[in-house]
């Protein structure tokens, strides 16, 4: 089992930045909620904003600082003047502007166009300072952990995020697959932005299929099957106890009966429940320790209180919010467009949504969480809306503290062969796919450590970045093809150019031990191309801080994207093996490696395991 505890482990408290802004560069006032020492491009917009306030007042540098936006292809920053809805001509504003801007080590120009001011930053000053934060940051933490991209925006906050919850007796199918995916991102995420992250998977372990069950079990059950694999064991009973109540009512009625006596705490139709349980948690974390993936704590629905149950159904009658139907019980939220959600069955069980409605009562007085996210499909849109205002109804002020994170659907998975599609199946065949691929290159294969295990990481790269390249909402169809294609933005492209990227040291052993970027000659960087990476590099921290505002991991994949087409464009004009100037090699080695940190800094956020190899 894994741990349930709440200690410190999930509680990633940043130390100090050991980078600071060299004291050598024209003084920049402070701006709150800005912080320069681990995202140094603040510098750079404090200072265009403070060219801004100087030149039109009564504007503060504050007010200007929330209008420096990244600006399009070949400018760093734009200001679009109209927003400070100040009087007079646009035209006049942004030429009091250009009078008295002064060219220094922060800014180089400002070029006017229409409605907007274009930034360009001093390119020596932006090479040593982002290179010099990325070796820092990754290199010399208190933590001895990377913290590039880091930040404390979450310091001293609890959150709980409930994610992949697959049925227990049902296999790991692949639409758990998007939960799982998207939810250790978001864990990760939240870890980063220094919150105290508690991941929970809720087992589906409760319900009448367990009744089910257990009456296929008397009838097709076998201890040896179970032990192998327990998951797998009890969907082969479930399928065929499903055909035999089709042709037998009978049949459910004692599934029934048996979940009853479940209900009622029947030792005796508890106890073999119990093994299934365990046996399939143990399967389970085989396969989330393969994706990668951790839980703190595995729940279910079987470990909410009865008391809790009956305790919120008490009370929902007390304030008049239930309704009689037929013996079963709603609440009635057709004023909120809800509709009416069912509490409690007509034969007296519970249903989930009551089940989640005592789960979320007793998290909170364990934990205390000043947020708690629930990663589920967007078919379940109706289900979270009416929980989470049956809990506001109820008077809960943490209920406004709940969110849904949700997503499409996965169409058309299946395995290659187009039969019914389990996890393990999926990723199996994406490693031995890999794994053929691999094989071509016979030289490249023999210096690889552990083939296998390398197949297998770019087969479940090519996944979950399929699953992550598109905004979370929308469905996408599965493909294989494309999936684990080393052409074009994948899964494989993007383990390449890590594994490119981390050559770079084997293939250049006379520049080595490499100085950090502090102590080499940064100005020789001058193509385009190397301009382009250290700038991108640059905005890692913002794309974090954006990507926890929105949820969505597709901007963490975009954003390794563009960073390896940036590299790639670069390999022919920055190169280090062949060039005859030692400073100029040594600068570029460092600026591919501070690439390579990066890249992978992006991938351990997406829960992707970097390769150095393959």
């Amino acid at each position: 089992m894994a741990s349930t505890s709440t200690d410190t482990a999930n509680r990633p408290k940043l130390g100090p930045s050991p980078f600071s802004v060299p004291a050598d560069l024209p003084k920049l006032p402070e701006v709150p909620g800005t912080d320069p020492t681990r995202c140094v491009l603040d510098s750079f917009r404090i200072s265009i904003a403070k060219t801004i306030a100087d030149a039109l007042e009564p504007l503060t540098i504050e007010q200007v600082y929330q209008g420096v936006d990244y600006g399009k292809k070949g400018e760093d920053f734009t200001v679009a003047l109209p927003r400070f809805r100040l009087p007079g001509k646009v035209d006049e504003l942004a030429k009091k502007v250009l009078d008295k801007f002064q060219p220094d080590d922060w800014i180089e120009s400002v070029t006017h166009d229409r409605a907007f001011l274009h930034f360009k930053c001093r390119t020596t000053t932006l090479n040593r300072l982002i290179l010099d934060q990325i070796h820092a940051l990754t290199y010399d933490t208190e933590s001895k952990k990377p913290e590039y991209g880091s930040n404390d925006l979450g310091e001293g906050k609890r959150v709980i995020i409930e994610y992949s919850s697959p049925n227990i007796a049902k296999s790991f199918h692949v639409g758990h697959l998007r939960s799982t995916i998207i939810g250790a991102f978001l864990a990760n995420l939240y870890k980063a932005c220094g919150w105290d992250v508690l991941s929970l998977n809720y087992l589906g372990d409760w319900g009448t299929q367990f009744g089910l069950i257990a009456v296929g079990f008397e009838k097709y059950g076998s201890q040896q099957a179970l032990e192998e694999n327990a998951i797998k064991h009890l969907l082969e009973i479930y399928v065929k106890v499903n055909a035999d109540a089709e042709k037998d009512p009978k049949v459910r009625e004692d599934a029934a009966a048996w979940f009853k006596r479940m209900e009622d705490g029947d030792e005796e139709a508890l106890k073999n429940w119990r093994v299934w349980r365990e046996l399939s948690i143990k399967k389970y974390e085989e396969e989330y320790a393969r994706l990668n993936i951790h839980f703190d704590e595995y729940t279910g629905e079987s470990k909410v209180g009865a008391q809790t149950m009956d305790a919120a159904l008490k009370k929902l009658q007390e304030m008049g919010l239930i309704e009689e139907d037929n013996g079963a019980l709603r609440v009635n939220l057709e004023k909120y467009k809800l509709g009416k959600a069912v509490v409690r069955k007509r034969d007296g069980t519970s249903i989930y949504l009551t089940r989640d409605i005592g789960g979320a009562i007793e998290r909170y007085e364990k934990y205390k969480f000043d947020k708690m996210i629930y990663v589920v499909a967007s078919q379940q849109d109706l289900h979270l809306a009416q929980f989470f205002k049956v809990l506001e109804l109820m008077g809960y002020d943490w209920a406004k503290n709940l969110e849904h994170v949700n997503y499409g659907l996965v169409l058309g998975m299946s395995t290659r062969k187009g039969t019914v599609v389990f996890l393990d199946q999926i990723i199996r065949e994406a490693a031995s796919v890999m794994h053929d691929q691999m094989r071509k290159n016979e030289e490249k294969y023999s210096a690889i450590e552990d083939p296998e295990q390398t197949a297998l990481e770019i087969g479940i790269t090519g996944v979950k970045i399929q699953d992550m390249a598109a905004k979370r909402i929308n469905n996408y169809t599965f493909n294989w093809d494309r999936m684990l294609s080393f052409e074009g933005d994948t899964g494989p492209y993007l383990q390449y150019a890590h594994v490119r990227l981390s050559s770079i040291e084997r293939k250049n052993p006379e520049l080595l031990p490499l100085p950090a970027p502090s102590q080499l000659n940064l100005a020789t960087l001058v193509e385009p191309q190397a301009r382009e990476i250290v700038f991108l590099l640059g905005t890692y921290p913002d794309v974090v801080k954006t990507a926890l505002k929105t949820h969505e991991p597709s901007g963490i994949v975009t954003f390794a994207f563009r960073l390896s087409h940036a590299i790639s464009s670069a390999w022919e004009t920055v190169i280090v093996k062949g060039e005859q100037d030692r400073e100029k090699a040594k600068a570029r080695m460092a600026l591919y490696l501070s690439a390579r940190d990066v890249l992978g800094a992006a991938l351990r956020l997406l829960s992707i395991k970097p390769l150095e190899r393959m």
